[in-house]
């Protein structure tokens, strides 16, 4: 079986990692890189580290607004699946190139295979609820990391191509976290003591572009007497300098503002955290496996299963919420264990062989 798989961003890298690991022992792979992360921190250095073999296609389109990324990416994925003719396109998680590598798909009549199908937000605000929503509804195979996430596509009417896989994130993590622990020297770079540091992420729209939010968030992290590692996303740092606050919070005492770092450091830095304060789902997960406790910058997450077990708070982007959670938000009792057994990469590969749903 030929099998396209699309990727463009950090957290689809990851994933995609032991996925493909499996699916080269078993099919035949095209991989299309869409280019939505295009600098070296935010792309090659996943590739690297994670031994992704290099992409056939790179269409290397950038930034810009939603409409113009989802439209260079659905004009370039569809002139490649025309070229190589796949036997299904296979996308993951939630961006950008999800739903334009799902919609070249459907409109030429490939089957197309989601990975991490059925997570819900609940908020039609989000960008990625809406990538979501319309790649499972187009979808043929549908990867559900949790009982959760199956539950709501059953609401929804999907039923028929869905399976109860596991988080493939938790694949890459346990393959890596080893290898992770004995190359990044990250720790004495930074001059870091394990659990003696929180650690700070900050990437999305709604946090970033909204002045209001990500004054809440520094605003917060200036008030913290706690040494706090911020590594910066590019899109923030461009929002805190254009709104004239980079100076201030690069000159703080308690602050350690770093560049982007690799999968390995992200990991270390992770475990050894003190506590964890982000707005991406796939850290929040990490920080779940890490038994770390996490501080979500959303009012809502996708990972509900993880405020549920106790091991992660909803702040929002509220100052006084933040600085309340850094000092008593604390998990009680044992995880649960929510998010599988980490051969969710074994299942869906096998799974595209014997369980392939035709359109």
């Amino acid at each position: 079986m030929k099998i396209a798989s699309v990727v463009g961003a950090r957290p689809q890298f990851i994933k995609f990692s032991s996925v493909s690991r499996e699916i080269r022992k078993k099919h035949e792979e095209v991989l299309i890189h869409t280019g939505q992360h295009y600098d070296y921190e935010m792309d090659k250095i996943f590739f690297d580290e994670l031994g992704i073999p290099e992409p056939k296609y790179n269409l290397g389109v950038g930034s810009g607004s939603h409409a113009y990324q989802t439209g260079e990416m659905l004009k370039g994925v569809e002139n490649v699946l025309l070229k190589e003719k796949p036997d299904l396109v296979l996308v993951y998680g939630d961006t950008n190139s999800t739903l334009a590598g799902a919609l070249a798909a459907t409109k030429i009549n490939i089957p197309i295979g989601h990975i991490e199908a059925g997570l819900r937000s609940f908020d039609k605000t989000m960008p990625e609820e809406i990538n979501r929503l319309l790649t499972d509804h187009i979808s043929h195979m549908l990867f559900a990391p949790t009982h959760t996430a199956v539950n709501n596509l059953k609401k929804e009417g999907i039923t028929n191509g869905v399976y109860l896989v596991g988080d493939v994130m938790i694949d890459a993590l346990m393959q890596t976290i080893k290898i992770a622990e004995e190359k990044t020297k990250i720790l004495d770079i930074l001059g870091l003591d394990a659990k003696q540091y929180l650690l700070v992420t900050v990437h999305r729209a709604e946090n970033t572009d909204k002045k209001e939010n990500l004054r809440e968030i520094i605003k917060a992290i200036l008030k913290i007497e706690e040494r706090v590692v911020f590594p910066i996303h590019p899109r923030t740092e461009k929002c805190i300098k254009k709104y004239g606050w980079y100076e201030k919070i690069r000159s703080a005492k308690n602050v350690v503002l770093i560049k982007p770092v690799g999968y390995l450091d992200m990991l270390v830095l992770e475990k050894n955290a003190k506590k964890v304060l982000t707005d991406s789902g796939g850290v929040q997960k990490e920080a779940y496996i890490f038994k770390v406790p996490c501080i979500t910058l959303r009012n809502v997450t996708e990972w509900v299963e993880t405020v549920e077990d106790g091991w992660n708070m909803l702040a929002g982007p509220n100052e006084q919420r933040i600085i309340w959670a850094i000092k008593e938000f604390w998990p009680k009792g044992r995880q649960k264990n929510l998010l599988g057994d980490g051969k969710a990469s074994v299942k869906i590969a096998a799974l595209l062989k014997y369980g392939m749903v035709m359109p």
